[in-house]
């Protein structure tokens, strides 16, 4: 759909792979599904879905077990983000390290993307 030819849509860290690769293997899903959707504070939030199938306009990323689906209203978002799978003393969870969010809200759950990317 919306990518450059021979590079991967998202990278995905080896923490992340790992963790993605365990919750596939523990619930029998084929894989994670990323998108974007309105919401938030700052006016677009990230979602994320395990699922039992993968939809055929999905762009399809995988390694090390894992496999992430991005949905296809999402692609021109997600393009060139790294996933990472992060612990701490307080929370453990999965990071988007987006090149295309210009703003994120205070709390880290709402994001903007640049507007330019919304009329292409």
């Amino acid at each position: 759909m919306f990518g450059i030819p021979g590079k991967q849509a998202v990278t995905i860290t080896d923490k992340a792979a790992a963790q993605i690769a365990k919750l596939m293997a523990k619930d029998g899903h084929e894989g994670l599904r990323i998108g974007v959707k309105k919401g938030g504070c700052a006016g677009m939030e990230y979602t994320m879905d395990y699922v039992t199938e993968v939809d055929p306009l999905d762009e399809v990323v995988e390694q090390d077990g894992a496999r992430v689906m991005i949905a296809p209203m999402a692609q021109m978002f997600l393009f060139g983000t790294e996933i990472d799978y992060e612990v701490s003393l307080l929370e453990s969870g999965f990071k988007f390290r987006n090149p295309n969010v210009v703003d994120a809200c205070g709390c880290g759950e709402s994001i903007k993307f640049d507007e330019s990317l919304a009329a292409e």
